[in-house]
């Protein structure tokens, strides 16, 4: 019977084998050369944890906590669901119709103010002809017609560059929102707007193109401007026309010409500032028909059921009132 001789371990990190007498470490890499097996077991107090009944319980109200949980969501008001981001074309539109309206609301406030220094003007003309006036009045009269009409004047022109720009940009989103090429150039539409004459129809025309398109009208059907658009058409034409006879009648002459002349400017104010507020509207309309749709999402009560009678639920979320 043969003794039993001891066998010579491996090393499982350099695979080198070591004689039985050189201990239970490598010589050469120093790792633990007796094999070992990990079992894993739970502790003691996971058999002590009741078991959770099977089956569905009625609901007992919300979870409760003894501490404030540190997860969920920020705190934070409720919002609608974020839109997709509109086209470029769009979006410069939208911007360039904000400043727009503001400029436009400031002008008809200013234009009415002109207005009223008009009519003040006009009252010291009537009062002069029974005595002489005082010399502040008269200083405080023409330094306010001045004053203010240099600034309507002003505030005109911007609010009218502003609008140009604005119709070109609306005119080429109504475009790629129909589908289709829109029928005049900018340098045409810019021209439409400033030349005498060609300034009466071309702006209207613009304008009913653009509420064609935003309208998501057939390209080749012919544009129903809405009423508010024919308001407006209306009081540019009427702006355009007693424009030029102002101009006319300030070549002449006399006493009576000019109280004249400055009943009309308080007329041409008073359009002027109509015809501002009316632009404000039908630029805000119209951005808004260009727009791509938002989804609108309501919550609706369809029907309320009355609470349950179950004993294990100590309480129900939604209670009828009778």
């Amino acid at each position: 019977m043969s003794a039993h001789r001891p066998q010579w371990l491996t090393c499982s990190r350099c695979g080198r084998q070591s004689a039985p007498a050189a201990g239970p470490f490598c010589p050469y890499c120093g790792r633990y050369l007796a094999p070992l097996r990990w079992v894993a077991e739970p502790p003691p107090s996971a058999s002590e944890l009741p078991v959770p009944p099977r089956g569905r319980s009625g609901y007992a109200g919300p979870p409760r906590y003894q501490v404030p949980p540190l997860w969920g969501f920020p705190v934070r008001p409720w919002g609608a669901a974020e839109q997709p981001d509109p086209p470029r074309t769009v979006a410069a539109v939208r911007s360039i119709a904000h400043t727009a309206t503001m400029v436009l609301w400031v002008l008809a406030v200013v234009a009415v103010l002109a207005a009223g220094a008009e009519a003040w003007r006009y009252g010291l003309l009537v009062a002069s002809r029974s005595g002489a006036l005082a010399a502040g009045a008269v200083a405080a009269s023409d330094m306010l017609v001045v004053g203010v009409g240099w600034f309507a004047a002003v505030l005109g022109l911007v609010a009218g560059v502003l609008v140009v720009c604005w119709s070109v940009r609306a005119q080429q989103a109504a475009a790629e929102r129909g589908g289709y090429v829109p029928s005049r150039s900018p340098r045409a539409m810019v021209l439409g707007w400033v030349v005498p004459g060609v300034n009466l129809s071309v702006p209207g025309a613009v304008l009913a193109e653009i509420e064609h398109g935003g309208l998501d009208r057939a390209a080749d059907a012919r544009p129903r401007p809405s009423r508010l658009l024919l308001i407006w058409w209306a009081l540019w034409v009427a702006g355009l026309v007693l424009t030029a006879v102002v101009l006319a009648w300030s070549f002449r002459s006399g006493v009576q010409a000019m109280a004249d002349g400055v009943v009309l400017h308080a007329v041409l104010d008073l359009v002027a500032a109509a015809t501002a507020v009316v632009t404000a509207l039908v630029v805000h309309r119209l951005t808004r028909l260009l727009e791509p749709p938002r989804e609108m999402r309501r919550e609706v009560l369809v029907a309320v059921y009355p609470p349950a009678t179950h004993r294990s639920s100590p309480r129900h979320p939604l209670r009828s009132a009778s």
